[in-house]
C-alpha cells in the first residue's frame, strides 16, 4: 500500500490521541481513503497491524459505514440524493441523466475514468431537492436540464485538464 508521507505522518499523530489504539480505526480509514481513494484489502490488513487488531475488526468497520469505498472511483464523484424529498422531486431522473451523460451506471467508473455516479442517502438539503454533491460541492434543485449543464461543465474541465497535462 502506497500512502503519501504526509498521510503516514498524520496517521502516526492521530493514533496518539486515543488511549486505546482501536479507537483510531475510523480516523485512519478516513485518512487512507482520502489519500488512496478507496479502502483496499491491503489497507484493511495494514490498519489492523498498525492498531494491533485482527483484520476482521477493521473489515467490519469498513463494510458497516457507507462512506467507505472498497473500489476505486472516477476522478470526479457525483452523488445524487435518493431520499424522499429528492426522490419525489425527480432525483431518480437526475441520476439517470448523469448516467446517460457519462455513459456509465451507478457505482461504476465511466469509460474515460473521469466520473463515478452513485445514489447516496440524505444530503441534508430537503427544501432544495433534488440535490447532488459533486466532489465536495453541493448543488441544489438539480433537475435533468441542470444535470446536463453540470455534466457539460465536468466534461469541459476534464478536457481542459487533459490538454494541460499533455502539453
Amino acid at each position: 500500500m502506497n500512502l503519501q508521507p504526509a498521510t503516514l505522518q498524520k496517521i502516526d499523530e492521530v493514533i496518539t490521541h486515543y488511549p486505546v489504539k482501536r479507537s483510531a480505526t475510523l480516523p485512519l480509514l478516513h485518512l487512507i481513503q482520502e489519500d488512496a481513494g478507496h479502502i483496499s484489502d491491503a489497507a484493511i490488513e495494514w490498519v489492523a497491524a498498525k492498531l494491533e487488531l485482527q483484520p476482521i475488526n477493521v473489515y467490519e468497520v469498513v463494510t458497516f459505514y457507507p462512506m467507505f469505498r472498497r473500489q476505486p472511483i472516477g476522478r470526479r464523484h457525483v452523488k445524487v440524493c435518493r431520499t424522499l424529498s429528492c426522490a419525489l422531486l425527480g432525483g431518480y431522473k437526475t441520476c439517470a441523466t448523469f448516467e446517460a451523460e457519462f455513459n456509465t451506471h451507478r457505482g461504476e467508473v465511466s469509460p474515460d475514468g473521469e466520473v463515478t455516479v452513485e445514489f447516496v442517502e440524505c444530503l441534508a438539503s430537503c427544501g432544495t431537492a433534488p440535490v447532488v454533491m459533486i466532489d465536495d460541492t453541493l448543488h441544489e434543485k438539480v433537475d435533468c436540464a441542470r444535470a446536463k449543464a453540470l455534466a457539460a461543465q465536468i466534461k469541459a474541465e476534464a478536457k481542459q485538464n487533459n490538454v494541460a497535462s499533455s502539453g
